[in-house]
């Protein structure tokens, strides 16, 4: 990223607080060796994981636990030509364990598509990248929102 091309990077506590907002991201796995991309509901879990909550049954549950998977969500604004994206990358694993299950039950976030059974993913925050793009101006003087 180029100082002035427009977009900010931003620190691991703004990335949070962004994700903290968002209703909707994206888990990205693999899937038959191939790249596959998934819209999902999901929540924080302090600042050290994103939690998804899916149907135990389901080939998401299958497929990411254990597995490292990025997590996306973002925001846009195309009027004003603005907007951020944060990516967290680490290991993802199905909550096992009784006690945080029923914890994350009562805390965690809520599966848009009940199922009869359901589990937590939880996806450790190793990595958190994220950037955020004001208004339109680049390093070749170019106003896009006018």
């Amino acid at each position: 990223m180029h100082p002035n091309d427009g977009f900010r990077e931003l620190d691991r506590q703004e990335c949070l607080c962004l994700l903290a907002g968002a209703p909707v991201g994206r888990i990205v796995h693999t899937r038959h060796a191939l790249p596959a991309v998934l819209p999902v509901s999901f929540g924080l879990d302090g600042d050290s994981a994103v939690l998804l909550r899916t149907a135990a049954d389901s080939e998401l549950s299958r497929a990411v636990d254990g597995a490292v998977v990025a997590f996306e969500a973002d925001e846009v604004d195309a009027v004003a030509h603005s907007g951020w994206s944060v990516v967290v990358t680490g290991h993802a694993t199905v909550v096992t364990d009784a006690a945080e299950h029923r914890r994350l039950s009562l805390t965690g976030p809520r599966s848009w598509g009940a199922a009869p059974e359901e589990v937590f993913v939880r996806i450790e925050a190793e990595l958190v990248t994220g950037r955020e793009l004001v208004g339109g101006c680049t390093i070749y003087g170019v106003d896009l929102s006018s």
